[in-house]
């Protein structure tokens, strides 16, 4: 397949998926993200991380919120990406509590304000779940197109070689088969509110 067609046609998914994500009414969404939390607790990488890293929904995506309580409940440490000020399409994680100072980022979603004491090291995270647009019965992982993951998980694997990081996604943006690029990372595990997917080696 011509880069030029896998792109067109991962435009075309990418479309289509987050459109049906849009349309999940508020009911479904404050469901979902309540049966996330069951699905979290099932995760045994879940049970042996400290240090998770999250993200803060938009767009249609699979409410966090709940599931992030829930981890402050369970003592664990959440820190959420924020865009790298200096190094274009990185990202960099940083601590999350209640109290931590929000602002916009360049794509209007909030992230904490950049403190210095409040970063983490990529190396020290134990978990990273990641957002996806759509995935596949492989575990490939459609993302919206900026690499920022991409990008993050490559550069986590160097320094932490047992890399744990699990999709995050509503039932409806799973697909079949998608487009492939030499530069995707797919996932290992992928939960949604119903159902943990593992292509994990036993």
């Amino acid at each position: 397949m011509s880069e030029h067609h896998t792109g067109s046609s991962r435009s075309n998914f990418r479309t289509e998926i987050r459109k049906r994500r849009n349309q999940l009414t508020s009911d479904f969404q404050q469901h979902a993200a309540h049966e996330l939390i069951h699905q979290f607790r099932q995760l045994p990488e879940v049970k042996i991380s400290q240090h998770i890293a999250l993200y803060l929904s938009s767009d249609g995506e699979l409410d966090t919120q709940p599931v992030i309580h829930w981890l402050w409940q369970q003592g664990k440490s959440v820190y959420l990406p924020v865009i790298h000020p200096f190094s274009p399409g990185h990202l960099l994680f940083l601590k999350y509590t209640q109290n931590t100072c929000m602002v916009p980022n360049r794509y209007g979603i909030q992230e904490p304000r950049l403190r210095k004491a409040d970063v983490l090291p990529i190396q020290y995270l134990d978990l990273i779940f990641t957002p996806l647009v759509g995935f596949d019965a492989t575990g490939q992982r459609l993302g919206m197109g900026g690499g920022y993951y991409d990008r993050t998980l490559a550069e986590w694997k160097k320094v932490k070689p047992v890399v744990r990081a699990i999709g995050l996604a509503h039932d409806c943006q799973y697909v079949d088969k998608l487009p492939v690029e030499s530069w995707d990372i797919p996932l290992p595990k992928i939960v949604t509110p119903t159902k943990i997917w593992s292509w994990e080696s036993s």
